[in-house]
């Protein structure tokens, strides 16, 4: 990983959401080179939902890195999830690529179905995927859009929560959901996107509590301002160009420098460890 410098990305914008990696300028950093894997997720198998770019993608990548085979979900950015995929097999571990929508329970249902028959089982579920949407005033948000968000980004954790419990009680496995820090600070521009994640953070401490007796742990991850496809396709071309520089830091984080926390949440170093939330957000305090 490089030194990253204070400031925003060149100002641009994508048509539609969850956005494409592959359009973005400069594309986000996710395989950090430097990072040497240490077997932490040796025969793990793990499925990750937004996982062909982003925050999904580095998580793919260091979870093969650390002995995981990874099953990735997306939407329909096909280009993007060929990449993911090249790269987990460049660390030598399979990944199987699943399109469709995670809004829809029979689908989840099917994602861990296919993982437990073409991987042999599962450890691990990440749920990352997410969609947002600006509305500056709450009378601007539709009910098809508010509907939608939730759909995407918790009814989705609970239908695949659902799908894999029965899974990971068996091999005494790990939930790590993607929250945000809009979660603790709000948005206003962001109301349904912000509701969704302060659900998710209570889903997790729930659902730990729920399963603790039952071995398996459930954690969270609140990244603040990080570059990934959702912010162009999200913020006209100004605001990109400012994202991120109001955190300390001056700058918009990497995927690169949040998927070792999932990497820890997923490990047996955090065995220990349920409920609980890590925060890589550029230095905002929280208190959460």
């Amino acid at each position: 990983m490089t030194d990253k410098q204070q400031g925003g990305q060149p100002p641009q914008q994508q048509e539609r959401q969850p956005g494409v990696q592959g359009q973005m300028t400069p594309e986000p950093s996710g395989d950090r080179p430097e990072y040497k894997g240490s077997g932490k997720l040796d025969g793990k198998i793990a499925l990750i939902t937004g996982g062909d770019s982003g925050i999904g993608r580095s998580v793919a990548v260091l979870f093969a890195r650390e002995g995981a085979d990874v099953a990735i979900v997306y939407l329909e950015e096909h280009a993007d999830a060929e990449e993911t995929g090249k790269l987990v097999e460049a660390e030598g571990r399979s990944c199987i690529k699943i399109a469709g929508d995670v809004g829809d329970e029979a689908f989840c249902r099917e994602v861990v179905d296919r993982t437990v028959a073409e991987l042999g089982g599962l450890d691990i579920l990440v749920n990352n995927a997410a969609e947002q949407h600006e509305a500056e005033d709450i009378t601007e948000l539709s009910s098809d859009q508010l509907h939608k968000t939730f759909r995407t980004n918790i009814f989705s954790q609970f239908y695949l929560a659902k799908a894999a419990v029965p899974h990971l009680k068996a091999r005494k496995g790990s939930i790590v959901n993607s929250t945000s820090v809009t979660a603790y600070k709000g948005k206003p521009s962001l109301l349904d996107y912000s509701s969704t994640k302060g659900a998710i953070l209570a889903f997790t401490r729930s659902l730990a509590l729920q399963l603790a007796e039952d071995g398996v742990r459930v954690n969270a991850v609140a990244p603040g301002p990080i570059w990934t496809p959702l912010i162009p396709a999200s913020f006209p071309p100004e605001k990109v160009k400012e994202f991120g520089t109001d955190t300390p830091m001056g700058r918009p984080g990497q995927p690169e420098e949040v998927a070792p926390s999932y990497v820890f949440l997923a490990s047996a170093d955090a065995s220990y460890i349920t409920g609980q939330v890590l925060h890589p957000n550029g230095g905002q305090i929280v208190n959460g």
